[in-house]
Order: structure tokens, then sequence, then C-alpha cells
């Protein structure tokens, strides 16, 4: 798993480059009343915006703060490696739903109903949250459910071929140069 700060920035850019793309075409499939290739033709505007937010978010407080609660719940020198990570992906789900959700409020119900469709401002203000606690329900199931049983298994796959590569590497230059 991650132990530079680079590793853990690619980490996080590999989980985003695989979650972003799930949840915009999953939440425009809910809006559309289903899953269709007109939602995925409508959706691909948005996934560049989601993913720069989406990865901000990641680095700057999802990452951060769900290690901390998680190690706060489970201790890694008594509890199975599976146990703590799994703690995390679920202490990271907790948090970057609501907020992820939020931003999409904005984005969504927001910039894009009241800013291009020309929907009232004040029925965003007065429903904002309603909005928004809408989202959050919608979401974190799929949130959960999606972290713990593809997302996160994916990304650890992808995350240890290149970096065990990368290792791989490394070890071979240290053998070379010691051996000259």
């Amino acid at each position: 798993m991650p132990q530079t700060k680079f590793q853990k920035l690619m980490f996080a850019l590999i989980t985003v480059i695989i979650t972003v793309p799930c949840f915009v075409f999953y939440c425009s499939s809910y809006e559309a009343g289903g899953f269709s290739v007109e939602v995925i033709k409508n959706s691909w505007i948005f996934i560049p915006i989601e993913f720069v937010l989406a990865y901000l978010c990641e680095i700057f407080i999802g990452s951060p703060l769900s290690v901390k609660l998680a190690l706060k719940a489970i201790d890694p020198q008594k509890n199975d490696h599976m146990i703590v990570e799994t703690a995390i992906i679920c202490a990271t789900v907790g948090i970057m739903c609501p907020l992820m959700s939020f931003l999409a409020t904005i984005l969504y119900n927001g910039i894009i109903a009241v800013g291009i469709n020309g929907a009232p401002l004040s029925n965003f203000i007065i429903n904002f949250i309603p909005y928004w606690l809408q989202k959050v329900v919608l979401n974190f199931p799929f949130a959960l459910l999606s972290q713990l049983f593809f997302i996160q298994p994916l990304t650890r796959t992808i995350f240890g071929i290149i970096f065990n590569n990368e290792a791989k590497k490394q070890e071979k230059l240290e053998l070379l140069e010691n051996n000259a």
C-alpha cells in the first residue's frame, strides 16, 4: 500500500479515475430514469469537472480524515490488515459521499439548473438541503458497496502492478550496482 507522499497521490489518482465515471453514470442514470447510451453521451462533460473536485477533496480532506477516523476505531497492531483497510474504506465513504454529494448538488441543481437551464434561484436555495440529503441517501449504498467490492480491490491491484514493478526495477538496479 502507499508509503510515500507520491504513492499516496498516485493511489488517490487511480481511485478517482475509477470512481468518478462510475458515479457520474450512476447519478445521471438515476436522473434519466435508467442507464442508456444517451446517459453515457451526456455524462462525459461532467467527468473532468467532478474528477478535479474529487481528486482535490480526496487528497486534502477524505484521505487524511478517513485514516485518522479509522485508526481511532481500529488498532492496526491488534487487527488484521484487511480489517484496517476496510475501516479506512468505510471512513472514506462516510466522508467523501456527503462531501461529493454536496458539490454535486451545487453543480447540478445550482450551476446547471439555475445558471444554464434558467430554473429559479429561489427554488435552488429553498430546496438545497433536501436535494443534498437525497443525493447522499441515493449515493451512499452505491458508494459503500462499489468501494468495498469493486473500486478499492481494482485500485489496489493496479497500484500493486505499478509499484511492485517499480520496486522490482529498483531492486535490480541496486543488485547491478552492488555487483559492479
